[in-house]
């Protein structure tokens, strides 16, 4: 097989013409196929494509919430190290070319209309199989492996999985190094209804003899991380125990911590994410890379580290997207994620005047996720995302409604299931108050992907993720 046949160059009739057909069937399957957990027909695909994925070495992220800044501070570490870095992330903000970087650049499209022509015919067969049609998410996840694996070749491929982690469609990999973040009650229609068993489900990336990094806490999911790792005989580095962290100085836009791991330490390392909750993740970035660093021979110097934290950015996570008026955006869309906001909210910015829109997915716990945030807001916008999948405005309004009196807020609930107006509404409310009066939009990512690129470039963002 040519160079042009492994990379789809060569197709005397192609399915697609242009990038934007190329995505539009793709993100087209998730409303009609939906999700199909299990690695059975990613790993047919993949024998078929020639296994690229054995090239590549894959730092393998998981967790509830974090996974996005993790990735994002491994990444920007790295790549300071002068290391060319494949970073594969979900969901996107802006574009759904997003989801594929090779050194902070997003897959060129020519190249995505390429690969995507490639897949094409491979997925045609299988539909017509006894397999059924491949996903969504198992043909984006293809996608980046003949990405990374057939064109850019990185030194490593950040990867983080989508939902969960056992049966997720990412785990079709063997990573250098897996990374756990945290354990919270997300998707437990499809993961589990309690701690325990949604660590287990993250658990799953955990392979033979491959160290894990994680953040996790509670006592219950950290048994079972310990109990799986034992299993696989990989080595645990458990933060408060093989490595831990401590505050040093705290501000808006800087943070500092000192870090203290097994192999060093290093005091006063800054970073520029909000939230106490992103030293957590930043430590969590730096014992991974002190372990690849005892187990690869990474090459990171302490200089490199330091700015490569410093410099990291991940949009639509306490984000301030506009200062006259101040609007900051959010994605807290379920109890730990809202609780981490909340605790920002109070830590971090000042104003006297705090208003609040919020759209929110049908299959998540939202009484618990607005009890964090509910008393300090003074109007709350209820609005509904922009996708097939959401909750109705009126009944997220009614969870509300009925625990504003035991909370003692908001003082105001409007609510507006046209996202665009509930903007235009939050935006008059931030702008007719006072200087200090602070806008935030929060929930979804499906709202916060559309209501930031509506701000900051006057389009909405592409779906399908």
């Amino acid at each position: 097989m040519t160079a042009e046949e492994r990379t789809g160059a060569i197709d005397a009739e192609p399915a697609f013409r242009t990038p934007a057909e190329a995505i539009a069937w793709i993100t087209g399957l998730m409303p009609t196929v939906g999700i199909r957990p299990g690695l059975e027909r990613m790993q047919l695909l993949l024998e078929q494509l020639g296994n690229p994925h054995r090239r590549l070495k894959f730092i393998h992220v998981a967790g509830t919430n974090g996974k996005g800044s993790v990735c994002a501070f491994l990444t920007s570490v790295l790549r300071q190290s002068g290391y060319d870095v494949g970073t594969f992330t979900s969901p996107y903000i802006t574009s759904y070319t997003n989801r594929f970087q090779y050194n902070g650049e997003d897959i060129p499209e020519d190249v995505l209309l390429r690969l995507v022509n490639r897949l094409k015919s491979y997925a045609d067969r299988m539909a017509e199989s006894e397999w059924g049609p491949l996903t969504m998410f198992e043909l984006t996840t293809a996608l980046a492996i003949l990405y990374f694996g057939t064109v850019c070749f990185p030194d490593y491929v950040v990867w983080e999985t989508g939902l969960g982690g056992r049966l997720d469609v990412t785990n079709v990999v063997t990573p250098v190094i897996s990374v756990i973040t945290n354990v919270g009650h997300d998707h437990m229609d499809l993961l589990g209804p309690t701690l325990a068993d949604i660590a287990r489900e993250k658990a799953g990336i955990i392979k033979p003899g491959v160290p894990v990094v994680s953040a996790v806490a509670q006592p219950e999911a950290v048994a079972v991380i310990r109990e799986t790792a034992a299993a696989r005989q990989s080595t645990l580095y458990l933060i408060g125990e093989q490595f831990s962290y401590e505050t040093s100085g705290t501000a808006e836009d800087e943070q500092r911590f000192d870090f203290a791991g097994l192999f060093r330490r290093l005091d006063d390392l800054t970073i520029g994410l909000n939230g106490a909750h992103q030293q957590a993740n930043a430590a969590t970035a730096v014992m991974a890379i002190d372990v690849l660093r005892t187990y690869y021979a990474l090459l990171v110097d302490e200089e490199d580290l330091r700015r490569g934290l410093r410099e990291t950015a991940w949009p639509g996570r306490l984000e301030m997207v506009s200062r006259e008026p101040r609007i900051l955006l959010d994605g807290a869309h379920n109890p730990e994620g809202m609780e981490a906001l909340a605790d920002a909210l109070r830590d971090v910015y000042a104003y006297d005047t705090l208003n609040v829109m919020i759209a929110m997915m049908p299959n998540k716990n939202h009484e618990q996720s607005l009890r964090h945030i509910l008393p300090m807001v003074n109007t709350l916008v209820i609005t509904e995302p922009d996708f097939h999948k959401k909750m109705i405005a009126s009944e997220l309004a009614e969870v509300a409604e009925r625990l504003r009196p035991e909370l003692g807020g908001p003082k105001r609930i409007v609510v507006e299931p046209d996202w665009r107006k509930g903007l235009d509404a939050l935006q008059a409310s931030a702008a007719g108050g006072s200087g200090r009066t602070l806008a935030v939009v929060t929930g979804t990512l499906y709202l916060i992907a559309d209501v930031r690129s509506w701000l900051l470039h006057q389009t909405k963002s592409e779906k399908g993720w």
